[in-house]
């Protein structure tokens, strides 16, 4: 893949749609100090994937928005596009349709940026994964901005690894494999907090089981219970019973008694 075209709308001093066209062989900008060379870099550093404001040279992501001047409003979003040959098909296979290949990237104010890939939305860690796996990217040694040579030359060993493996073209799989590692890590805490779920689990199925069986108890002795009130029912009923045929007896006898001592006095 080779970069063919830069176009820059509201970023920093490019308030108007600018395109930086980048032909074959050796393409220059040449200009007064101010003039927004470093703009272009950092643009171009911005649409790969760039997520430091300090690597933007403002304090906020939002700086590099245009903040207005004394005969120019200022403006609510900034977008740079980058326009990529991808004649030769050498792009990932979820960009590899076109041989063209376009990557936008728009801030919008208080709304935060959003990428897209031939007009799609497309997550930041795939541009920057796709940028990877083509040894470059938003931190490829090849891209060198003001004092950066001077940092080259007094930087550590691992610096000079770290440059030394971008251009030999892994700094995808070193990605990669950083991808890997945090989801492995994730999966680890995802792990650990299954073990403490489970355990909580445990001991609310030792608690249920406790109350099961105080229940299972609660409605024995219930049963028992209705069984003893059921008998005591039946003999207070059946001691009713023969009271009242007794009752009924005695009333009879009185009542016959009484008729033959009337027929008596007769």
């Amino acid at each position: 893949m080779r970069f063919s075209r830069l176009k820059l709308t509201g970023f920093k001093s490019f308030v108007d749609p600018t395109d930086l066209v980048i032909a074959e062989g050796l393409t220059g900008v040449v200009g007064p100090n101010g003039c927004g060379k470093s703009n272009l870099l950092e643009a171009l550093r911005w649409v790969m994937g760039e997520n430091r404001p300090t690597a933007m040279r403002g304090g906020g992501m939002e700086d590099v928005i245009f903040a207005g001047a004394a005969s120019r409003p200022a403006r609510n979003f900034a977008e740079v596009t980058l326009t990529l040959d991808n004649s030769d098909r050498l792009a990932p296979a979820g960009f590899n349709d076109s041989d063209h290949l376009e990557i936008v990237r728009r801030i919008t104010r208080d709304v935060g940026s959003a990428y897209k890939a031939n007009g799609k939305d497309t997550l930041a860690r795939d541009i920057q994964m796709l940028f990877a796996d083509a040894a470059t990217g938003s931190h490829s040694p090849a891209l060198v901005r003001q004092g950066q040579i001077s940092e080259l030359i007094n930087a550590k060993p691992k610096a000079r690894r770290r440059i030394l493996e971008d251009a030999a073209g892994i700094g995808g799989l070193y990605q990669r494999r950083h991808e890997a590692e945090l989801k492995l890590k994730n999966t680890e805490a995802n792990l650990t907090r299954v073990d403490d779920v489970i355990e909580s689990l445990a001991q609310q199925l030792a608690q249920l089981a406790r109350q099961a069986r105080q229940a299972a108890r609660y409605r024995s002795i219930g049963t028992d219970l209705r069984q003893a009130e059921g008998t005591l029912l039946y003999r207070r009923w059946q001691e009713a019973e023969a009271a009242r045929a007794a009752a009924e007896t005695a009333l009879r006898a009185r009542i016959t008694d009484a008729a033959r001592a009337e027929a008596a006095a007769r």
